[in-house]
């Protein structure tokens, strides 16, 4: 019997915000420890924050991307943390930055084994090719988002904005999913 809720954690979120100002690069990599910058490869300084373990991009144009928090308040103290960390070079942040979530990447459990060939032949929007890669690839399209499912049924969620949407798609996806084992079991 499937569980009326999968358990799903998030893994990482990727956000954005602006700073609205311009970013010395150059100076921010010479002084700061914690900090990576190849403009000859990549235009972006790459800025390590250790608590939460995460990872800013920061553009001259004074545009952040920050990967690897599991939640918006953790987006906010890491984006709290360059601002202080770019004080020490005297750019003063004077915007209140205005996070937005680009994409949440979420790992989950359904309790079914599944049957990754059926649900491929049965199921829109999937792509199997377990020569490749050992999970199926669906994709719902409303609400967005993005599911690597497993045969012993654990699952990746990517392509969401926000909790709500993550919570329907996983809802989704366990009706859409019952829908076809209903039907293979007929």
């Amino acid at each position: 019997m499937v569980s009326e809720t999968s358990n799903y954690k998030i893994q990482n979120i990727v956000a954005t915000t602006s700073l609205e100002k311009p970013i010395p690069l150059t100076k921010l990599a010479r002084t700061q420890p914690n900090t990576e910058y190849n403009p000859e490869t990549f235009p972006g300084l790459v800025l390590r924050v250790k608590e939460p373990k995460s990872a800013v991009l920061v553009f001259s144009s004074g545009n952040l991307v920050c990967t690897g928090t599991k939640s918006v308040a953790q987006v906010k103290k890491v984006i709290s943390a360059v601002i202080k960390q770019l004080k020490k070079i005297n750019v003063n942040i004077t915007v209140k930055p205005k996070i937005t979530v680009q994409n949440i990447v979420a790992s989950g459990m359904i309790n079914l084994k599944l049957n990754l060939n059926f649900l491929a032949l049965e199921m829109e929007n999937t792509e199997y090719e377990p020569e490749q890669f050992p999970g199926l690839v669906y994709k719902l399209i409303e609400p967005n988002a993005t599911f690597l499912l497993f045969s012993n049924g654990k699952l990746v969620c990517t392509g969401t904005k926000n909790k709500q949407q993550l919570e329907n798609s996983m809802e989704q996806l366990l009706r859409n999913v019952k829908a076809v084992i209903k039907n293979y079991k007929k």
